[in-house]
């Protein structure tokens, strides 16, 4: 699979800029694989020639005619076959390891270059001006929303305490969000663990490569997740599905744990970067031919969850040198923040095609028979709470020093205003 793809490999780590970084990995992966198969067809061969020198001794065995030397002869082959399985584990279990550092090849359509590349297809609504307009930290204290002091006191930078109707917001969040999906777009709705194992980690492609970014209980080799497409996408590792059953949605709510390594100093303020926080996860399954429908049927629905927010939006198509790893095609949702003067991400909805799949064995069996194919996998925010909080503490805030409730979320909040 390696050698027939090398090619599309190279070109795909050159759109995302990393050719260079990955270059060397895959020259040795390519040798890696011509090796197996050399092993492998080599191996064959021998246990070809066992069989026919077991067949010969069966047949002088029956003739009762010396069986000596073709015994001899077979029990040699099978130490030299043992031998050659032998080899045969390390050179494969050293091709996985290259592979599983390998980021996904993106689509064609998918803009070549670095983050400067991005290309914003859409927006709805208007952004509000930063005139006269409170950050969501100052609001966000002034009406007794967060605590962002005692947040830290009691866990560390980075960690958010919400009191009072800001807690109720976030409530009303999971709710609104969930119902929507649930009851207007058709998902399933799942309640998963927060602690995975290892293999979890490594399906959705978060292992190896970004364990450092991750938190992780060491004795007992889990991991809090950073996000439930994690648990959600591995439900059906080791499965095989029938064709019919796709495509299949499944939406959760979680908490969500990042160490953010890397990114100190970034977004400091109020609830801009966190390394706890929660979301409503959209994921979905599919045959790579529907994959990239699926992608744009995705991003409607959290494009849905905002335009009933009321918060002004765009949507921008990642060039391939911004793509996350395990993505063939992304698109983020982002809101202004005027009380800091930038775009916020709120979403990201990617297409995996059969990236995921391979790593978690997740297959289905195609309705007119043949041999099981790997599903593709999809994930997004439906949404991410900390931005959207802070979003809608800025442009929904009043003259004097209130903040109005969407009508999407008064059910929940139990008010039009909060004061």
């Amino acid at each position: 699979m390696v050698r027939d793809q090398i090619e599309e490999l190279r070109a795909g780590m050159r759109r995302r800029g990393k050719l260079e970084q990955f270059a060397a990995v895959i020259d040795e992966a390519e040798a890696l694989d011509l090796q197996r198969r050399a092993s492998i067809t080599a191996v064959e061969e021998k246990k070809a020639q066992r069989n026919q020198l077991t067949a010969e001794v069966g047949r002088l065995k029956k003739a009762k005619q010396d069986a000596d030397a073709p015994m001899a002869a077979a029990r040699a082959l099978g130490d030299e076959i043992a031998a050659m399985e032998a080899t045969l584990g390390p050179t494969e279990a050293r091709l996985t390891e290259l592979m599983l550092g390998i980021p996904n090849v993106t689509l064609a359509d998918v803009p070549e270059g670095d983050e400067s590349k991005n290309v914003v297809v859409r927006s709805w609504g208007t952004p509000r001006a930063a005139e006269s307009v409170k950050p969501h930290w100052e609001v966000g204290t002034a009406l007794g929303l967060l605590d962002l002091e005692r947040g830290a006191k009691v866990s560390g930078s980075g960690f958010v305490v919400y009191r009072g109707a800001g807690a109720r917001m976030l409530r009303a969040f999971a709710n609104a969000m969930l119902d929507l999906h649930t009851g207007e777009f058709g998902y399933e709705e799942l309640w998963v663990p927060t602690l995975v194992n290892r293999a979890t980690m490594t399906g959705t492609g978060q292992l190896p490569k970004f364990e450092d970014d991750m938190y992780g209980v060491k004795d007992d080799d889990l991991f809090l997740i950073p996000t439930s497409e994690v648990p959600i996408t591995n439900l059906y590792r080791d499965e095989i599905l029938a064709e019919g059953e796709l495509p299949r949605a499944f939406t959760a709510l979680s908490a969500c744990f990042r160490r953010e390594a890397g990114s100190a100093g970034k977004d400091t303020r109020g609830v801009l970067r966190v390394h706890e926080f929660h979301k409503v996860e959209m994921v979905r399954y599919c045959t790579v031919e529907q994959g990239e429908a699926q992608l744009e049927l995705m991003v409607g629905h959290a494009e849905a969850v905002l335009q009933r927010l009321g918060l002004p939006y765009r949507v921008v198509l990642l060039a391939a040198g911004d793509t996350g790893f395990s993505s063939a095609k992304t698109y983020d949702l982002e809101v202004f923040s005027p009380g800091v003067g930038k775009w916020l991400e709120v979403s990201s909805c990617s297409v995996c095609t059969d990236f995921q799949a391979r790593r978690a064995n997740i297959r289905y069996r195609p309705e007119g028979g043949g041999k099981p194919k790997f599903v593709c996998t999809l994930n997004g925010s439906g949404l991410a709470f900390p931005r959207v909080f802070a979003a809608l503490l800025e442009h929904h805030q009043q003259a004097d020093g209130s903040v109005a409730v969407p009508e999407f979320l008064r059910p929940w909040v139990g008010r039009d205003v909060i004061r």
